[in-house]
């Protein structure tokens, strides 16, 4: 029987899937390189990428809109400049190679570690900003990095990708440092998610994606879909509170998971916030347009159609039938209640806002909660008020890890108008299951390593049951500049010795007296075996390679005891001459 054919759809996913393995081995050999350079040359690499990513900002953000259809050219363009300005700014100063940290008072001493290869999922709504900022903090950290674009915005991605390769190896990368892929199915990037080299995974995009990130067996820092809701409390500053709420909710036509998608106002104030609105260009629709723009807005799996997905609000009105003023911003339809009886109280990626209307701050604080469960756990929330007290309790009660306090939420939660670290993956906590609720930085791309100390003796139980009291251990001292002095180092030598039995020689300096430099000119002093480093009939239980290179000068054996420390070099010379002999078991 002859084959039968093979379909192009599985011709694509074939070599997308060769792709994604090739990339990933090439950005693991690229990673052994990049992981050993000093912070000069890292810093340095991030630099050059990053005035590149500037240079193109315009370019990257007219390929964006023109491949996707989503957004506004202006705001892309902004966009792209907080990710490559903004966000370099905040990772500039970040040590992110050898000692980040030093704790006296614990006598810890941490040290970085990057992942490893860095497999990075972009969207399509926010692709050209996501990109450069993923492949920022990925070489900030140390990583290599292969981008798996949206099918949909592939072409923008790669040029991205192709300017900020191209500068990074200019100032010093390796080549395979910055690696993206232009084959794209869904079954290329499942496996690039999979692939052994890969270390971690970077996510932006749909929950099936990234739950697919989550079980692709890697550490994976996955994003949730956001549903923000922000409240207008009755102390708010109404003209200012509604203009942020526009100001983010039309920013790149609301394609940001993070923008506001429900307005929860207070009934005292509700109908001057409804005039305020109305003045800033929102329009309020009835219950028959509301039902019209539900019916072409929301796919019966209960998600913001495509078509009009980062569409303006008179675009989104023409689509529906619905007539509204020149100069309309926003689209308003007031609920009654969340869930899917009430389908615009999903998140809209596009400029359409529901609008409630509760009794006071405890009604209000039950409707934000209900507004997070229905696809925004652990994401983003609003709130517009003077009352502290009841900013705090909202901070204190609210499933969200990013609450934006007087300001859009869009801004508010990336760090663009807000003291959060500037990022384009927020992560949603255990609330959105996630790993982190942090803003992602390159200190989520490394692991660290740590000296310990001993700040206290711990006895065994021998020494507790004979009563023995250990002397207290050094406290934390500041670390000698220039390092350790050789008199101090000769000193401690000799002390972990002369506890093992072993005794400085007879003609050796006075403890504590001057030594000259190891390094000095004309000091060449001779430094005698230890005396029973030699069989003699006793028993040592320490010998390093001096002790048995003495051994063989004098043809005689090494006794040993059974638990005694044996350097490797010298185990591995004294196995070698058969010089070890191992000394009764002593009770």
């Amino acid at each position: 029987m002859a084959d039968a054919a093979v379909s192009p759809q599985t011709d694509r996913d074939l070599a997308s899937i060769a792709e994604a393995r090739a990339l990933a081995r090439r950005a693991r050999q690229a990673w052994t390189a990049l992981a050993e350079f000093p912070q000069e040359k890292i810093d340095a690499i991030v630099t050059a990428a990053a005035e590149a990513a500037t240079a193109h900002a315009e370019a990257f953000a007219r390929m964006a809109v023109e491949e996707t259809g989503f957004g506004v050219y202006e705001d892309k363009v902004q966009k792209n400049l907080f990710a490559s300005s903004q966000v370099y700014e905040f990772i500039k100063p970040m040590t992110t190679v050898g000692v980040v940290r030093r704790d006296e008072a614990r006598r810890i001493v941490e040290i970085a570690e990057p992942f490893g290869v860095v497999a990075a999922i972009v969207p399509s709504t926010n692709p050209t900003s996501t990109a450069i900022y993923k492949v920022l903090i990925a070489l900030k950290a140390r990583c290599t990095i292969v981008l798996s674009p949206h099918p949909s915005a592939v072409k923008c991605i790669t040029r991205v990708a192709e300017v900020l390769d191209d500068a990074a190896r200019r100032a010093g990368a390796p080549a395979g440092s910055v690696n993206w892929m232009t084959t794209v199915s869904l079954e290329g990037t499942q496996e690039l998610m999979k692939q052994r080299e890969v270390a971690v995974i970077l996510a932006t995009g749909g929950m099936g994606l990234v739950r697919a990130a989550y079980s692709a067996g890697k550490p994976a820092y996955g994003v949730g879909p956001g549903n923000a809701p922000a409240y207008i409390e009755r102390s708010a500053d109404v003209k200012k509170a509604v203009r942020d709420i526009i100001t983010g909710k039309t920013f790149d036509n609301g394609v940001l998971c993070s923008s506001e998608n429900s307005v929860v106002v207070d009934a005292p104030i509700a109908e001057q916030v409804k005039r305020e609105f109305q003045a800033q260009g929102g329009h309020f629709l009835n219950r028959t347009e509301a039902d019209k723009l539900a019916k072409v807005l929301v796919t019966p799996q209960r998600l913001p159609n495509p078509a009009l997905v980062g569409k303006s609000a008179a675009v989104i009105a023409e689509a529906c039938g619905i007539a509204v003023p020149d100069g309309t911003k926003v689209l308003l339809a007031e609920l009654d209640g969340v869930g899917r009886d009430f389908p615009l109280s999903i998140e809209k990626l596009c400029p359409v806002l529901s609008f409630y209307v509760v009794a006071d701050w405890r009604e209000g604080c039950e409707r934000c909660k209900q507004i997070l469960r229905y696809g925004g756990m652990g994401h983003t929330m609003g709130i517009h008020s003077q009352n502290e007290q009841v900013i705090l309790e909202f901070g204190l009660k609210k499933p969200a890890f990013r609450i934006a306090v007087n300001t859009p939420t869009t801004f508010g939660s990336t760090g663009i108008s807000s003291g959060l670290p500037p990022a384009m993956t927020l992560g949603c906590g255990g609330y959105g299951g996630n790993i982190t609720s942090d803003n992602i930085t390159p200190l989520h791309l490394l692991n660290i390593k740590r000296l310990a100390y001993e700040v206290r003796s711990v006895p065994n139980r021998f020494e507790r049951a004979a009563g023995i009291r250990l002397p207290v251990s050094a406290p934390a001292r500041q670390p000698e500049p220039g390092g350790i002095r050789a008199d101090v180092l000769t000193n401690r030598i000799e002390q972990f010795l002369g506890a093992r039995g072993f005794k400085a020689a007879a003609d050796g300096p006075a403890a504590g007296a001057a030594r000259p430099e190891p390094w000095a000119k004309g000091s060449a002093p001779s430094v005698a075996p230890p005396a029973n480093a030699v069989a003699s009939g006793a028993a040592v239980d320490f010998v390093c390679e001096d002790d048995v290179r003495t051994a063989m000068r004098m043809g005689t054996q090494i006794v040993v005891t059974e638990r005694a420390i044996i350097t490797p070099s010298a185990r591995e010379l004294g196995e070698a001459h058969r010089v070890f002999t191992v000394a009764p078991f002593r009770s």
